[in-house]
């Protein structure tokens, strides 16, 4: 068996068989294809999918934001990640600014007019 070291230099360091390997690579997904779960979209990944997790494995939704919960179905599960799609979105994702609601007074000024006779 290879080993590939990490950590520099002599004899020191952490040491992995070569291939390396994930914590999850045999062990069971969490998840199914064609299955469909309720998710919080929690991030957005670098091309712009929504990221969720269940039981720590990620899940990259097409088309989810930030903050949307939604119901996904899984389309592709790999060792260590899955992809899913939007299936119906339960909540809008909330923004990171928040809105002011302006509330706009209307002052009514009454007028009185006296007459002089």
């Amino acid at each position: 068996m290879k080993y590939t070291s990490y950590g520099g230099g002599g004899g020191g360091g952490f040491r992995r068989p070569y291939g390396g390997g994930g914590i999850r690579s045999n062990a069971p997904k969490p998840v199914e294809v064609g299955k469909e779960y309720n998710v919080t979209i929690t991030e957005t990944s670098r091309r712009g999918d929504g990221v969720a997790k269940i039981d720590g494995f990620v899940i990259f939704v097409v088309g989810g934001q930030r903050g949307e919960q939604a119901r996904i179905k899984i389309t592709q599960v790999g060792p260590r990640f899955a992809n899913g799609e939007k299936i119906e979105a339960s909540e809008e994702p909330k923004t990171e600014t928040a809105e002011t609601e302006t509330t706009s007074t209307e002052s009514t000024t009454t007028e009185s007019t006296t007459t002089e006779s």
